[in-house]
């Protein structure tokens, strides 16, 4: 039962960041080539979502929290360990969903703060040359 809700979280933390990834990518993408303005823009976009991708499952999938499930509750009890009901699958799979969005959410506000200062140093440096033309 533990490894099912393995790749069930698993599996739900990555269709959240392949929801969010699917809603973000034009913007990653036109932020991308308005401030790199090379080719190389295609290849930051792609590490960008691939970054996406790994934030929202390692968010998503909390491997601390899943070994409740096969290890005693105290060290030095002999104490069964956590049922998986219902419930908890629910709450489970609640908790992946949130967590990744969670997690992304700060990546891509992270992203976007440093997209900003970047989008405002290359204003700034374009400014300048169109005052030295």
């Amino acid at each position: 039962m533990f490894i099912a809700l393995l790749f069930a979280t698993f599996a739900v933390a990555f269709a959240v960041a392949f929801i969010v990834d699917a809603l973000f990518k034009s913007s990653l993408d036109r932020i991308l080539k308005r401030i790199i303005s090379d080719d190389i823009y295609v290849a930051w976009t792609r590490y960008v979502r691939f970054a996406l991708y790994v934030v929202g499952v390692s968010s998503g999938v909390k491997m601390w929290d899943l070994e409740r499930y096969v290890e005693p509750r105290q060290p030095n009890e002999t104490a069964p360990t956590l049922e998986l009901t219902t419930e908890r699958w629910v709450l489970e799979i609640y908790r992946a969903i949130i967590e990744t969005l969670q997690g992304v959410a700060w990546m891509l506000l992270i992203f976007f703060v440093f997209a900003l200062i970047a989008y405002v140093i290359a204003r700034i440096a374009e400014s300048r040359r169109e005052k030295k033309e």
